[in-house]
C-alpha cells in the first residue's frame, strides 16, 4: 500500500523527503513530481523495481527510460559527453529536457536501449525532486507516468494514489505538475559531427538550444 507524502512545493519537509527516499532505497517504485509531469521512479540498480516500473507503464526494454540527475557533473558520469554536447547541455539544464546519449559502464545494460546502448538523461528544475535526488545521493531511474492506453500523463497525486496505491511504495504530492512532457533531443548524431535530432517537442524551448522542430 502506497505511503502518501504531501510536500510543500518550494520548501519540502526534510523528514518526509527522508521517508520517501527510504522507500525507494528499499526497492519501491514511487510516483514523483517533476518540472514536466508526474513520473514513476526507482533506484537505478534495482532489477525488480525497474521491471515493476515497466509493467505499470506496459513498456518493453526498447522504451527509453530516463536518469534524473542532480547536475551536469553527475550526468557526465552516466553518459559519454563531448565538448560540443556539453555546451548544449549546459544551455538547457536544469530544465524540461531529456537528452539521449551513449551510456557509460555506470549504467546497467538492462536499463539502456538494447540495440543503441543509449539512455535518456535530464537535470530537472523542481525543488521537491531535487531534494529527493540530494537525499538519495545518486540519480533515479524514471519514466513519465502515462497509464497504458492513455495519451496524457497523470497530474493529480490523489488520483494516482486511488488508481495505483496497491503497486506503488510511495506517492509524493507537491501539487499539480505541468501536463506537457519534456522536450526529447537525441545528441548521439553529434558524435559523428551531425546536428542533434529533436525526437519530441515538449515543454522545453527549442530556441534556448538553438534548434528547430
Amino acid at each position: 500500500m502506497a505511503q502518501y507524502f504531501e510536500l510543500h512545493p518550494d520548501n519540502p519537509q526534510a523528514r518526509l523527503i527522508k521517508q520517501a527516499v527510504a522507500l525507494l532505497q528499499r526497492g519501491g517504485v514511487a510516483a514523483i513530481p517533476t518540472d514536466s509531469s508526474y513520473a514513476l521512479a526507482c533506484q537505478l540498480d534495482d532489477r525488480d523495481a525497474v521491471e515493476l516500473m515497466r509493467r505499470i507503464r506496459q513498456v518493453d526494454d526498447k522504451h527509453h527510460l530516463t536518469l534524473l540527475c542532480r547536475d551536469l557533473s553527475e550526468l557526465s558520469s552516466y553518459a559519454k559527453v563531448d565538448n560540443r554536447q556539453y555546451r548544449l547541455l549546459k544551455a538547457a539544464t536544469p530544465g524540461a529536457y531529456t537528452f539521449l546519449l551513449e551510456a557509460t559502464k555506470e549504467v546497467p545494460r538492462r536499463v539502456s536501449h538494447p540495440q543503441r546502448k543509449t539512455i535518456g538523461l535530464r537535470v530537472p528544475d523542481h525543488k521537491v525532486l531535487q531534494a529527493l535526488l540530494a537525499e538519495h545521493g545518486a540519480p533515479l531511474l524514471a519514466t513519465t507516468f502515462i497509464p497504458p492506453g492513455e495519451d496524457e500523463p497523470l497530474n493529480d497525486a490523489a488520483e494516482i494514489r486511488s488508481r495505483y496505491e496497491k503497486v506503488l511504495a510511495a506517492v509524493v504530492d507537491a501539487g499539480a505538475c505541468n501536463l506537457e512532457p519534456t522536450t526529447v533531443v537525441d545528441l548521439t548524431p553529434m558524435d559523428g559531427g551531425d546536428d542533434p535530432v529533436v525526437i519530441r517537442q515538449g515543454r522545453g524551448s527549442l530556441e534556448a538550444l538553438g534548434l528547430q522542430g
